[in-house]
């Protein structure tokens, strides 16, 4: 090597060790507007989807009145506009992040959930009022071929859908596409019991209806009560523990981590953010230690899933006895 190449070769290693390291942008960015596409081509189709089922089967109550097929029929309705404040937190959350939402909109997911849980909620609601309301005055339920055939398209549309969101959902991070897609798939278990109903009914069991039409309603309760608690997490921070041990592996395993302090991560949106704390040799250099602290973020991006971006905060270990936080002791 000649003494102009060593020169660049130092000048260019200076250079990156001075340099805010660049995974947060363009590849990063790039990344996050794929994954948003993809979720808002999923919940294009899967409205599409949803909404057709539940047409189908609309007009099959209006023939056969039947209220368990209306319970099934307006929770596959409330199913499917849950992709509506989805697909608005995706587009929202593309925007670059301001002075004053300095974390960018990925966020906006999180109230998204709000209104998938208000909209679940009110589902219930209804189909419980409806069953309940047919118990007291009971009605013929006609057309009960019909009503099974309902029952089992209900099944299958819901069933393709949360197969659809929860791959996609896996494959771009975000948890509450995953989460809508369980819900699907229980919608779908849901519309099985419609047959329940349909062959009750041809028994002879007139309050066949209505009670499973309860049994509807309890089974959208069970879902809310889950996407109640997935929200609430996500509202409060909350990551996966094994996500905290791996980041902790992955920065001990870095080359001049001398010990692993704080490790906190925090989802937004469909991606992760990480804020950690490592020591390094007391008497490393400035540069050195700044270049260990470059190779953590870098690791921490690259190994592990949906980090988007780290900041890494490198303390020095050591001497023995000496306190460099003390200033900060009582803010702590």
């Amino acid at each position: 090597m000649g003494r102009g190449s060593g020169v660049r070769a130092l000048a260019a290693r200076l250079g990156h060790a001075f340099t805010p390291h660049s995974h947060d942008s363009a590849g990063k960015t790039d990344s996050a507007l794929e994954s948003s596409s993809k979720g808002m081509r999923v919940l294009g189709i899967s409205f599409a989807v949803l909404m057709v089922t539940a047409a189908l089967q609309a007009v099959i109550v209006a023939w056969s009145g039947s209220v368990a097929l209306l319970g099934d029929t307006l929770h596959n309705v409330a199913d499917a506009l849950t992709a509506v404040p989805l697909a608005i937190a995706f587009w929202v959350g593309r925007r670059a992040a301001t002075r004053r939402f300095t974390y960018g909109y990925g966020r906006a997911e999180d109230l998204a959930g709000i209104v998938i849980v208000m909209l679940i909620a009110a589902s219930a609601g209804l189909a419980g009022y409806e069953a309940v309301r047919r118990l007291v005055d009971p009605q013929d339920v006609r057309a009960l071929g019909l009503v099974a055939v309902a029952g089992v398209v209900g099944f299958v549309g819901n069933e393709w859908v949360a197969r659809y969101r929860i791959r996609v959902g896996r494959e771009i991070g975000s948890a509450a596409l995953v989460a809508d897609g369980l819900h699907a798939r229980t919608d779908g278990f849901t519309s099985l019991a419609v047959l329940l109903s349909a062959g009750g009914t041809a028994l002879g069991f007139a309050p066949a209806d209505p009670v499973v039409g309860l049994l509807i309603t309890v089974a959208i309760l069970f879902v809310l009560r889950d996407a109640a608690r997935e929200i609430y997490h996500r509202l409060m921070d909350a990551v996966d523990p094994d996500l905290v041990a791996e980041a902790e592996r992955i920065l001990a395993g870095v080359p001049g981590v001398a010990r692993v302090g704080a490790v906190r991560l925090r989802w937004i949106g469909h991606a992760l953010r990480a804020e950690v704390e490592i020591s390094v040799r007391h008497d490393a250099s400035l540069i050195e230690a700044h270049a260990v602290a470059v190779e953590a973020e870098h690791r921490l991006i690259h190994e592990l899933p949906r980090l988007r971006a780290a900041t890494v905060h490198a303390d020095p270990d050591g001497p023995a006895g000496a306190d460099h936080h003390a200033v900060l002791a009582t803010h702590r």
